[in-house]
């Protein structure tokens, strides 16, 4: 159990202030596609069963295991295996990102679907490496409090693509739009060429068979093929109905009859907030409370936060019910996400970081790219109010699946932080 001598205050050094740099780079990406990207092409015109199958832009979330023994295997010389990929894919997703603000969303749709492909490649990429950068350089015993703080600078990326950028468009062309987004990248470079590489637990994979069959051997044998199916059904499931109730949230808002600046300045100004909260008590909170029991609490509150949604399409276009409801949400999500992650780090062996975690978070990507895809035709048969209904519904598997996965009496062992 936590000693009682070592307090919180421990935890804030350095390695969680790479934790804000690193996060807010991984999630900048990610949400250019699901919300910059979706405002661009539904001012556009298009409709939203087009916009629902834009989803699937995203397969390279749920496929990155398939090229993560690559990135366990080479390296860029002297930066190392994890900082030269990061550095390599911010570059490249500073480019792409920039240049696909210069399509035309009226004439050049399947282009522009190609380079979100592309950036959403590369995001994903990115993500392999700084998953792997942040799991070797933390302890086990600072994995909830670098995960809530992680996820949280990760959610509050989106601010730039879901807030200013939105206001942007409101006065100037999309393509200065998207180049000032893509800027943003450029603070997570900069704190790639400044840190030092982590330090290798064992030997690297000698060859590409040992990167890439020691890794779902270790997995599969560790408890034996029960427990591998047990630990991969959760994570497909516990952040199911938050994401599918989160797919089309731009796209709800505009069909509420909020403008543009509504939604960029109430909503994401609520939701940084929230974040911000969610972030000092989910991270403080998990220390005392451990990884298991995290999940049970904050997997609650983010089930509910789901039904906010549901409560805004009856009441409509009212901008202190679109605050309240953003507020919780992303307060709620943001402390079941961190607990989430914090599992996934836990489950893989520090030997085959980038293997084992993309593999997970792969898995966790499934529900936002191909059932996410689907979102729009069951909002066009079932309307907003009964869609967020179904999304709490299947909220639910997963939490009923924690006696097993993560038992709440579990004791949980944890040591000193590292020194600095």
């Amino acid at each position: 159990m936590n000693n009682p001598k070592i307090s919180w205050h421990s935890y804030l050094n350095r390695r969680m202030l790479i934790c804000v740099f690193l996060g807010f780079s991984s999630g900048l990406p990610l949400f250019i596609l699901l919300s910059l990207l979706q405002a661009w092409l539904a001012k556009s015109g298009l409709n939203v069963k087009a916009l629902g199958l834009f989803a699937l832009v995203m397969f390279p979330y749920t496929w990155k295991f398939l090229w993560s023994p690559l990135m366990d295997r080479f390296h860029f010389g002297k930066m190392g295996r994890r900082r030269g990929w990061m550095f390599f894919t911010q570059l490249a997703l500073f480019l792409g990102i920039g240049g696909l603000g210069m399509l035309d969303p009226l004439t050049q749709v399947p282009m522009i679907a190609f380079v979100a492909s592309i950036v959403a490649f590369l995001s994903a990429s990115q993500d392999i490496a700084i998953d792997a950068f942040r799991r070797e350089i933390l302890p086990e015993n600072e994995l909830g409090l670098g995960s809530a703080i992680h996820v949280n600078a990760y959610k509050l990326s989106g601010m730039v693509p879901g807030a200013l950028s939105l206001v942007l468009a409101d006065i100037m062309p999309w393509q200065t739009v998207f180049w000032i987004t893509a800027g943003f990248m450029l603070p997570g470079l900069v704190c790639t060429l400044l840190v030092k590489e982590p330090v290798v637990y064992g030997s690297p994979p000698k060859s590409m068979r040992e990167a890439v069959v020691a890794p779902f051997r270790e997995f599969v044998t560790r408890a034996g093929w029960g427990n591998a199916l047990w630990v991969l059904a959760f994570i497909f499931l516990y952040k199911l109905g938050d994401s599918m109730a989160t797919a089309l949230a731009t796209k709800f808002y505009i069909d509420l009859g909020f403008t543009m600046t509504q939604i960029g300045v109430i909503s994401k100004t609520t939701s940084l907030w929230a974040s911000v909260v969610g972030g000092i008590v989910g991270g403080v909170w998990m220390i005392k409370l451990g990884i298991n029991r995290g999940l049970w609490i904050f997997g609650v509150i983010q089930a509910v936060a789901i039904l906010g949604f549901a409560w805004l399409a009856n009441a409509g276009p009212e901008p202190w019910v679109l605050a309240i409801v953003i507020g919780f949400e992303a307060f709620g999500v943001g402390l079941g996400t961190a607990a989430f992650v914090a599992y996934i780090m836990r489950e893989t062996d520090p030997r085959y970081t980038a293997t084992q975690f993309a593999l997970f978070t792969s898995l966790a990507a499934v529900p936002r790219t191909f059932v996410n895809s689907s979102v729009g035709y069951i909002v066009a048969y079932t309307g907003w109010f009964n869609f967020f209904i179904l999304c709490f519904i299947l909220a639910l598997p997963g939490m009923l699946m924690l006696p097993r996965i993560a038992p709440w009496k579990e004791v949980r062992k944890t040591t000193p932080p590292l020194p600095e």
